[in-house]
């Protein structure tokens, strides 16, 4: 029989059987790659469902209080309703977005809206259920903006914009992926019904004359079959009828007969006016680089793969553009995926730097190719194989999950390194084979490794079950490196000691081979000799330090107690954020000219914008939609959105031509426009959720009960908040003084002359605004017909005296008789925030102040100076989702603290040993919180996130120590021994591990581009954190273990049930 020693482990015996279960997790990992979507962020935006209704002629007032009121009341209630906010325009629009909480499901939350509305119905004017209520879910994943344009003049906007919603928008919402598709603009054709105010009372007709007309004219007429059952005995054909339905042309339309007189003549519509095909609203316009186009926003389905949806959509109207007439062309005038790519590629090269850097420290510390060849199989294993994990739980490749990879790579090769220094220590001191020695080191190891596994894992595990968009956040990173654990875990048990076995070869201590022989050997081992000397002296002095940190407990323990409280006050110094502002590649404007002025006055001063922004070297693409207000989700003719493209990233590297800079100067330039205001802002980092990156803040008229005195309030508010040093650029949107018209109707005059008001007021509607009167169709659509003066009749005051109503008599009374007008002030847009008239105030914070600093400022100004005068508050967008994230943070941090506890006194059996664990931690954290305050950063999501990490590798750290010196105890050594012993073997590893994830993080801090400031945020709060937790817990987790195992064993904390404490070598007292 042989003499050799019997191999226990598995999968030392087997390593075929080994390297199969890890090429087998390889390969669904890499199979699962190809399936999984690629976005910046998963669906984060909480659902949103929107109502829109018309009440045509009616002002901004008129529509908050007949329109919007009735239907938010029934609104209050719903299940995982969040809050609502409407926008009541002079053009007769409301715009009604309701909020739903991120798990509500955005199909039954629609449903549930649309109830209510059908609750509220009675209430509404008939003319506003007659023109029709929407309810639909809004897709807020914006992708791409399609621009339709044409060089030759016959192709109008009208014809593009129209020829667009034909023959694009339907194909483009087929595809698999897109949410929606719909042109801007309301430019769909209309048959228009230009009547003559003067002729129609030479002739007696109304507006009611000619509508009626037209709905018994244009009308579908359906007269049935000849010869339908049951028939005769013997009847061999049936025989549809039909008849003249909805009529097509413009000519059919002035051929309708209006009335017919005594002699027998007739009256058509073309004696009293005209028709012709126009469009249904003019008010809206479309600009791309300075141009008219037709401009189609493509949004994302929730889940899909951005990259890929985009490459399909340019397939599909490649494809389409063959059909276009000629000189019609499409372009891509905005894009978010170049963002998308862009940052997600920075963060796969930050992720291979990580492993070249994880790699350069092992090789250093390990001294030998073969050695370091281990982690470096290992890691790509645990990496790889986490995208299967990803698809199992229906996450996708975005930000998070690739910050959870990156720092994952520096966590995973800690199982690798603890395994392969084991058994290097184990053939340099016993001299035993590699089989062996990994035999015996796993034997040693597995339990702590399991330790690691289960620690790491309680520490990001019960992240999964935190609410909220935050919440949602903290899983997709947290879950991605857990899986990454488990695996690694797996790893490190069968595939890494087979390796061990298989490529280690003895060597002897202090000499390294790197290389067989040469120039090359020599240097290396000259290197490798010294960093070795250098090292062994780092521990024998590591040794006298930690062993006099256990000899002068009291001393130390006030100085962990003086690091606590530093921990405190930076927990309170440090300010609070939500998500990093970036550069994303583009940002928005809005353009307000003074009140009522008309699209052509706001297209004459976009035009000068577009040229401003356009002589900028930053600047790639301009687009212009005119006649929105983007902020208040209001039509107005005076206001305009642009939405700038910059060039990519690499080619403006130049101060200069970064965001802030570029924000900067073109602030300046529309302060400077005369008769204009207007601000430029970023964009929200997660696309829907609100309209800026920075504040949104709704005040409330919850006691002033008059709108004038509100706006002035507001823009008190306004001018307050400009004044604090944490803000910049607040903007009130609210404004009041809007010239308005007046027609004050002589009710009693018209009562006595027998008129009725609804049609004095239906002569108004139609002349001045568009009465809907029924529908025809073309190109297999159906459009609207529409009645309206003709312009000349629709261009001063006086020209409603010049409108006719029709008396009981059929005499013909001027409107003149029966009103007058007098100009007032008034609001254009009403808007209201969960039932109250509200003014939307938004802003940024100032350079260098938090989004937590800007907040927390706003509302004591709100609290302290205008709650007692009537006006109340509310934040919406991302601001609302950064105050209800609050204390997230914090408890992340708890519930990870405790399931350590738990997991480790489950591990141990006993209630004491874990705090030797757990006291590590604040030093991971002061250290994390110390980089952020050095840096002039925020304690935002990136850095919670960060803090899970650090918590769980100090965990990591303080086992390997405490774990080996229980097993020292265990054999009889005293407590400061076994303390003192446990940090000599565990340094190394400590230190490789520490130095390979701290170096792993690196490019974290240093990078540039796109997502840079996100990258920064996580990066510096695990470097700083991991760099004191390794430099400061090496010295105190043995003091930790020493102090808490000594007082176990006394009785004093408790005690590992049935244990066999080995006799207790008391600690000395400090000074002896």
């Amino acid at each position: 029989m042989s003499d050799a020693p019997q191999i226990r482990n598995l999968f030392i015996r087997r390593p075929v059987f080994s390297a199969v279960i890890s090429i087998v997790i390889v390969l669904l990992g890499l199979f699962s790659l190809t399936r999984l979507a690629v976005e910046s962020y998963p669906p984060l935006t909480p659902p949103e469902i929107q109502v829109q209704a018309v009440y045509p002629g009616a002002t901004a007032q008129d529509v908050a209080d007949a329109v919007a009121a009735p239907i938010e009341q029934q609104l209050s209630g719903m299940q995982g309703l969040l809050y609502f906010k409407s926008s009541n325009s002079s053009d007769g629009v409301m715009n009604l977005s309701v909020y739903f909480d991120i798990s509500r499901d955005p199909d039954l939350a629609a449903v549930d809206v649309q109830n209510q509305v059908a609750l509220a119905q009675p209430q509404l004017p008939q003319e506003v259920v007659r023109n029709g209520i929407t309810v639909r879910k809004r897709q807020t994943a914006f992708l791409v903006v399609l621009a339709l344009s044409s060089d030759d003049p016959r192709y109008d906007t009208e014809y593009l914009n129209n020829y667009a919603k034909i023959y694009i928008d339907d194909e483009l919402k087929r595809l698999p992926g897109v949410g929606d598709a719909s042109t801007f603009g309301q430019l769909d054709f209309s048959m228009l019904l230009s009547l003559d105010p003067d002729r129609m009372a030479q002739l007696g007709l109304t507006v009611s004359d000619v509508a009626a007309a037209v709905q018994e004219q244009n009308a579908t007429n359906p007269a049935g079959r000849i010869g339908r059952e049951p028939a005769p005995p013997g009847t061999q054909l049936t025989i549809p009828v039909i008849t003249s339905g909805r009529l097509k042309e413009a000519s059919d339309f002035e051929r309708i007969i209006v009335r017919g007189r005594p002699d027998g003549s007739l009256v058509h519509l073309s004696d009293i006016g005209d028709a012709h095909l126009g469009a249904r609203n003019y008010d809206l316009a479309g600009r791309f680089d300075g141009a008219p186009t037709a401009l189609t926003p493509v949004f994302l389905r929730p889940g899909a793969n951005a990259l890929q949806v985009k490459q399909e959509v340019v397939a599909r109207m490649g494809e389409l553009a063959k059909n276009f007439p000629p000189g019609v062309h499409w372009t891509i005038a905005f894009d978010t995926t170049p963002y998308v790519t862009e940052s997600i590629k920075e963060v796969v090269k930050t992720l291979f730097e990580a492993l070249l850097l994880v790699t350069l420290v092992v090789f250093i510390f390990l001294q030998s190719w073969r050695a370091t060849l281990i982690p470096v199989v290992a890691v790509p294993v645990s990496v790889i194989g986490a995208f299967f994990g990803m698809q199992v739980l229906g996450f996708s490749v975005n930000l998070l999950t690739l910050f959870g990879l990156v720092l994952a790579i520096g966590i995973v090769v800690d199982d690798a390194i603890v395994v392969i220094e084991n058994v290097e220590r184990i053939m340099e001191q016993e001299g035993v084979p590699p089989a062996v020695a990994a035999d015996k080191a796993m034997h040693q190891v597995s339990r702590a490794l399991i330790a690691i596994v289960l620690v790491l894992c309680s520490v990001f595990i019960p992240v999964a079950f935190l609410g909220g968009i935050t919440g949602l956040m903290y899983k997709q990173f947290a879950i991605t490196i857990a899986v990454s654990v488990v695996l690694s875990g797996i790893v490190a048990l069968t595939l890494t000691p087979a390796l061990c076995a298989v490529l280690l070869r003895p060597v002897p201590e202090g000499a390294p081979v790197v290389v067989e022989s040469g120039v090359l050997a020599r240097a290396f081992n000259r290197f490798f000799g010294g960093f070795n000397r250098g090292f062994r002296s780092v521990t024998e002095r590591y040794l006298g330090a930690a062993g006099r940190v256990i000899d002068r407990p009291r001393t130390f323990f006030a100085a962990f107690a003086v690091a606590v409280a530093l921990l405190l006050v930076l927990v309170r110094a440090v300010p609070s954020g939500f998500i990093p502002s970036e550069d994303k590649g583009y940002f928005g404007m809005l353009v307000e000219l003074p009140d009522n002025a008309s699209r052509q006055r706001t297209e004459a001063v976009v035009k000068q914008v577009e040229s401003f922004l356009k002589a900028q070297p930053a600047v790639n693409h301009v687009v212009a939609l005119v006649g929105l207000n983007f902020i208040q989700n209001a039509n107005q003719t005076n206001a305009a959105i642009m939405f700038v493209m910059l060039k990519p990233w690499e080619k403006r590297s130049a101060a200069k031509d970064q965001l802030p800079a570029v924000l900067g100067a073109v602030n300046g330039y529309l302060f400077q426009l005369q008769q204009t205001r207007g601000f430029a802002f970023n964009l929200p980092e997660i696309i829907g959720l609100g309209t800026t990156a920075g504040l949104e803040l709704n005040l409330q008229d919850r006691g002033v009960n008059d709108v004038t005195r509100f706006a002035g309030l507001t823009g008190e508010f306004a001018a307050d908040a400009n004044a604090l040093p944490t803000l910049r650029g607040v903007y009130p949107t609210i404004r009041v003084n809007t010239p308005q018209l007046f027609v004050q109707v002589d009710r009693e005059k018209v009562k006595a002359l027998g008129i009725s008001l609804s049609e004095l007021f239906q002569t108004m509607q139609a002349s001045l605004s568009t009465l809907y009167i029924n529908d025809f169709n073309r190109y297999g659509k159906t459009y609207r017909v529409q009645a309206e003066a003709q312009a000349r009749f629709r261009q001063t005051p006086e020209d409603i005296g010049r409108l006719y109503v029709r008396g009981p008599n059929q005499q013909m009374v001027p409107v003149s008789a029966l009103t007058r007008t007098e100009f007032r002030a008034g609001p254009s847009v009403i808007t209201r925030f969960n039932g109250f008239t509200s003014a939307l105030v938004v802003g940024a914070p100032a350079p260098g102040k938090s989004s937590g600093e800007m907040l927390a400022a706003v509302e004591r100004l709100a609290q302290d100076k205008y709650a007692a005068r009537g006006i109340g508050y509310a934040f919406s967008g991302q601001s609302y989702q950064e105050r209800a994230s609050g204390g997230q943070g914090g408890l992340v941090f708890a519930l990870g603290l405790v399931m350590v506890f738990l997991v480790l006194a489950a591990q141990y059996e006993s209630w004491s040993i874990p705090f030797a664990v757990l006291l590590g931690v604040p030093f991971g954290t002061l250290g994390a919180l110390l980089g952020v305050w050095l840096r002039g950063m925020a304690n935002d999501v990136y850095v919670q996130i960060g803090l899970i990490v650090v918590v769980g590798l100090a965990a990591k750290n303080a086992i390997l120590i405490v774990e080996f010196a229980n097993e020292l105890r265990a054999q009889g050594r005293s407590i400061r021994e076994a303390a003192l012993e446990a940090g000599r073997e565990r340094l190394r590893p400590i230190l490789m591990t520490s130095f390979a994830f701290i170096l792993g993080v690196t490019p974290l801090l240093t990078s540039s581009g796109a997502g840079a400031a996100s990258r920064h945020s996580i990066g510096t709060g695990v470097f700083f954190g991991m760099l004191v937790a390794t430099l400061v817990g090496v010295f105190f987790i043995p003091l930790f273990f020493a102090s808490i195992r000594s007082l176990s064993e006394r009785g004093l904390v408790g005690r590992r049930a049935g244990a066999v404490v080995p006799p207790t070598v008391a600690l000395p007292a400090e000074g002896d």
